[in-house]
């Protein structure tokens, strides 16, 4: 049996030994992909040196990186599906030697050093080529090597990597699966099938080509990548043979603490295990989230949204199986024992977990009762409407709108299952479709709410953008005067067109404080000081007293941005030449972001 430690330790031994470095994982709230809400992939915050940025730990380097996917989270509670997970990834950067690396790949799985699969056991997919792009028969003969025999060639849809849509950097890949050893279920059957014969645990992407326009032929980019990923907790259930990840590690003990504590067991049926299953997801994804340095804490939209969405979600399914909501606290003590080790922002804010844990228990309880309350309110509307209609021979349906379920969900945390229980035993129905309808409009909106991070925080790369960013470390450095080094940054959007900064602070702004603010940054313009970049290690960079709050971003070698005596902070660029290129900086709005967090609305004018 190998556990997720011995897994991780492996990973880092054998990458090490072959001469790659380790770079710690990045934040869980994502600061260059506008894209996502959070980091889906390991690949995501590494796109700027996978386009061609220098990566300050050089061309060949690895991480764990903690992921978090909310597209599949109504699948949660099946064998499968985990809303976080741990990708273990590592790159090779401005070159593509498909050879070395499927070399390495077959090493790590079959060495008895490392996983020790025997190589009958493995099989292997390919780019079977298109108009796009050529057979990849480099990766098939590398892999013929090997001495591997089960290699499939495959189609775009199976072997193919690209940012979507079809045009700019891209590639073939290879995948890698795990032969159960059950027979096949046609004369066809491979890696393409859904019979379970193969289960992957490895995919090597060549990021080798790049489209100009969609459906025109590749061409070959000259500075290549290659990204490689395995996800942790899949690759362990398929080595150990375990038939759900719930058998694995931290959240088998979960299981078995909520089984100790509960009212029905875990065994009792099938709708008792999947509450079982999102409890233990959704807890340890709010963990992590509550946990990551950028302090993301419950709320209505973006980020916050989704983690109160977890959180309340496991509220209902404690309710369910009869367990006392006040225990998610031991729940998530146990989760920091176990990951704290590798993620020390979780250890640290160990205390700050929990606390926010109950406190959105304690809300959540009294917004369910007023839910109670709003949902009748909105059974005697309709009755109301009823009687109306009833003089002007209108015909009401006995339908609830997915507009006022949608409310019921997102404005006192009714879960869609209870509305509709309550309304069948009225007699009513609930338009379901124009729930979900206003649902996705509600993700969107978060989405865009979390969108324009690229690079730090910026939505391009333009001059305004860069000038806008150098005034945000000049808005930090102000505040930081004001009120004291405790003031960090939590957040930033940047336009061309304005900047948002968030940070801690305990109370609003007074105007005094506002100008004395704004006035500190126009003095620092005005000395047109020059904003000098140094490349240091961290440790350097540390004692040196330069800002860094994200420091588990960053590897052994940092960019250090420094504006005279005023500011310096470990930072990713661009930024502006020198402070003049500012010319003069206004506030235009300051209020509450969430929970002791304050949000700079300014510009450059």
């Amino acid at each position: 049996m190998i556990t997720d430690e011995d897994l991780r330790e492996l990973w880092i031994k054998f990458f090490t030994e072959k001469g790659f470095k380790r770079i710690e994982g990045y934040s869980i709230i994502p600061e260059n992909d506008p894209t996502v809400l959070f980091t889906t992939a390991g690949m995501h915050p590494l796109v700027p040196y996978l386009l061609g940025e220098p990566h300050p730990a050089g061309n060949r380097i690895f991480d764990i990186q903690r992921c978090v996917r909310t597209t599949d989270i109504d699948s949660v509670g099946d064998d499968s599906h985990l809303t976080l997970f741990e990708m273990l990834g590592n790159w090779t950067l401005g070159e593509c030697n498909k050879r070395d690396m499927i070399h390495l790949s077959y090493e790590f799985l079959t060495s008895p050093n490392y996983l020790g699969i025997p190589k009958e056991r493995l099989a292997v997919s390919v780019f079977e080529g298109n108009e796009v792009a050529p057979k990849d028969e480099e990766a098939y003969n590398a892999w013929k090597e090997c001495g591997i025999t089960q290699i499939f060639y495959l189609p775009k849809e199976h072997n193919w990597w690209d940012l979507g849509g079809g045009e700019g950097p891209c590639g073939p890949d290879t995948e890698m699966f795990y032969d159960t050893g059950k027979p096949k279920c046609c004369p066809e059957c491979s890696p393409a099938c859904s019979c379970g014969k193969y289960l992957e645990i490895w995919n090597d992407v060549f990021m080798q080509y790049n489209v100009k326009k969609k459906g025109e032929k590749a061409q070959k980019l000259s500075r290549p990548n290659i990204d490689t990923g395995m996800g942790l907790e899949r690759t362990i259930c398929v080595l150990n043979g375990t038939k759900s990840v719930y058998e694995i590690g931290g959240l088998k003990d979960v299981i078995n603490y909520i089984n100790a504590n509960a009212e029905k067991n875990y065994e009792f049926d099938e709708t008792s295990k999947k509450y079982y299953r999102i409890i233990t997801d959704h807890i340890r994804s709010s963990v992590f989230i509550l946990g990551d340095a950028r302090g993301v804490v419950p709320s209505n939209v973006g980020q916050g949204y989704i983690l109160r969405r977890f959180l309340r979600r496991a509220i209902n399914c404690a309710r369910f199986i009869g367990l006392d909501c006040a225990r998610f606290a031991d729940i998530a003590d146990m989760y920091v024992d176990k990951y704290g080790k590798y993620y020390n922002d979780i250890a640290q804010k160990r205390e700050f977990i929990k606390e926010e844990i109950l406190k959105e228990v304690e809300k959540f309880s009294k917004a369910i009762e007023e839910g109670y309350k709003e949902f009748e309110k909105v059974i005697k509307g309709i009755e109301k409407h009823k009687e109306f209609a009833q003089k002007t021979g209108e015909i009401v349906e006995n339908k609830l709108s997915g507009k006022a379920v949608f409310r019921l969900y997102d404005t006192f945390g009714f879960p869609f299952e209870l509305t509709k229980e309550l309304a069948e035993e009225r007699g009513y129905e609930v338009d379901e479709e124009d729930y979900l309808e206003k649902f996705k409009e509600h993700q969107e909106k978060s989405r865009q709410a979390a969108a324009g991070t690229f690079k730090g925080g910026l939505a391009d790369s333009s001059k305004q953008s860069a000038y806008l960013h150098t005034a945000t470390h000049l808005l930090l450095a102000a505040l930081q005067n004001k009120f004291g080094k405790d003031v960090k940054q939590r957040g930033s959007n940047i336009t061309p067109e304005r900047l948002r900064f968030d940070f801690n602070l305990d109370h609003k702004m007074t105007k005094e404080e506002l100008d004395e603010v704004e006035d500190f940054v126009n003095k620092a313009i005005q000395r047109e000081i020059p904003v000098v970049c140094e490349v240091m290690s961290l440790e350097d960079a540390k004692n040196s007293g330069a800002e860094g709050i994200f420091t588990n971003k960053y590897g052994e070698e940092v960019k250090v941005y420094t504006i005279g005596d005023v500011s310096k902070e470990i930072c990713g660029g661009p930024h502006a030449e020198n402070t003049r290129d500012l010319h003069h900086f206004k506030i235009i709005k300051e209020e509450s972001s969430s929970s002791g967090i304050r949000r700079i609305k300014a510009i450059l004018d």
